[in-house]
């Protein structure tokens, strides 16, 4: 059973939250990062970006000091300010297409990562893994959650609908024009009556942020070693939400070349592994899993897998984007390393094949294929089977705003 506790988080005071909450740093453009820096001096990216200060690019351990500094002053100037007690914090979403999104925010444990009660579904990169542990370890706090998702639970349900009658501590709505409410939860029978929910749970799942939790792990391993270990380094912050709060978009693929192929040798080599439609000019996105879309040459096809490559040996190989790889992207144009190879490029979200159909027909690339999201169950089935899915398998919703809770580690 999952171990999950309350925290003290530090927070935004409740008038300045909204100016305070981010999106993650890569996701802005340089203009949009700039625009957020000069007109807003309480945007959490200056935190993230600390040598904006200084009209200055910073990396490394200089950058993560500076951005311990910068994080410092905010709770100096009374802009951040820690919770006196532990809590949980019921958190809801509500996106421009009012889809509702209502979770607990709590600290997991790594001893429950480490023994497969929070299970992952995707390999991580070691440098990458390396490169945040030590930002963790030099700044002392995490102000993104981890994405955990678990079947629905009716006691949650009903606990969280109670917490969510009172006034929320937080409001606000973001240029996305997502709504965000957290209600902190102090009281103790209702603190218990969480943690009893979720210790009924076999697992969690990570649904999204398998390097925060293996980071977190690593600095867990270090501190550990050092002898210098404390309570809140044996968790990390997290965001816990019912399978049926989870939005799985797919992410589709994009090659710049046919691999020395020309269309009419590529339809050809597709045809023994699928029953190929020619829709033209019309806009195509699959219904289903094991159909795929394809952009090419000016023209969109349906791709539906053959009755004869639908036996299948584990969950892996039922997913749609092992599936494109193992017949389509490797043995037909040699994409044989799909996280670094520089000729396959991806899109994600409800649009993806516009972007791509734009990319394509731009020359940038030389040919798409969009795939149906896979689904919670695969997810699953993969992550209990012990199996990780390839690179830009799943675009997951929803997707939290920096700095709203901080987990502080030491």
């Amino acid at each position: 059973m999952p171990k999950i506790i309350p925290f003290k988080a530090v927070r935004p005071t409740r008038d300045k939250v909204s100016l305070i909450a981010s999106r993650s740093y890569d996701t802005y453009s340089k203009s949009e990062r700039k625009a957020r820096l000069d007109n807003n001096p309480y945007s959490f990216l200056h935190i993230v970006n600390p040598g904006y200060k200084y009209h200055k690019e910073i990396s490394g351990e200089a950058r993560y000091k500076l951005v311990r500094n910068r994080y410092l002053e905010f709770k100096e100037e009374g802009i951040f300010i820690q919770d006196q007690e532990p809590a949980f914090y019921v958190y809801k979403i509500v996106n421009r297409d009012n889809e509702s999104f209502v979770g607990v925010i709590a600290a997991a444990s790594i001893l429950d990562y480490k023994n497969n009660l929070i299970k992952k579904h995707e390999n991580t990169i070691k440098d990458r893994e390396e490169i945040f542990k030590e930002y963790l370890k030099i700044t002392g706090f995490n102000s993104e959650p981890v994405l955990l998702t678990h079947p629905d639970s009716a006691a949650l349900t009903v606990i969280c609908e109670a917490v969510m009658q009172q006034r929320a501590e937080y409001e606000f709505t973001t240029t996305y024009q997502d709504t965000h409410y957290l209600w902190p939860v102090f009281d103790h029978n209702t603190i218990q009556a969480i943690q009893n929910a979720y210790a009924k749970m076999p697992a969690l799942y990570i649904a999204d942020g398998h390097h925060r939790s293996s980071s977190s792990a690593l600095l867990y391993d270090d501190l550990s070693q050092s002898q210098s270990a404390g309570e809140s380094s044996n968790h990390f912050m997290a965001y816990i939400i019912p399978e049926s709060h989870l939005r799985i978009h797919a992410f589709s693929r994009m090659i710049k070349d046919l691999n020395g192929k020309d269309k009419e040798q590529l339809l050809v080599e597709l045809d023994s592994v699928f029953k190929i439609e020619n829709r033209g000019n019309f806009y195509v996105k699959p219904t289903r899993i094991h159909e795929f879309s394809m952009y090419l040459d000016g023209e969109f096809y349906l791709l539906s897998l053959r009755v004869q490559y639908r036996s299948f040996n584990n969950a892996l190989e039922n997913l749609d984007a092992q599936i494109l790889y193992d017949l389509v992207l490797k043995p037909i144009l040699n994409i044989t390393n799909p996280r670094a190879d520089v000729r396959l490029g991806y899109g994600k979200g409800k649009d993806d094949m516009l972007l791509v159909k734009q990319k394509v027909d731009k020359g940038l690339y030389a040919v798409g294929f969009g795939l149906f999201p896979a689904t919670t169950q695969q997810i699953k089935d993969i992550s209990d089977q012990g199996l990780t899915m390839p690179p830009k398998s799943t675009f997951i919703q929803p997707k939290l705003r920096s700095g709203i809770t901080i987990y502080e580690f030491f």
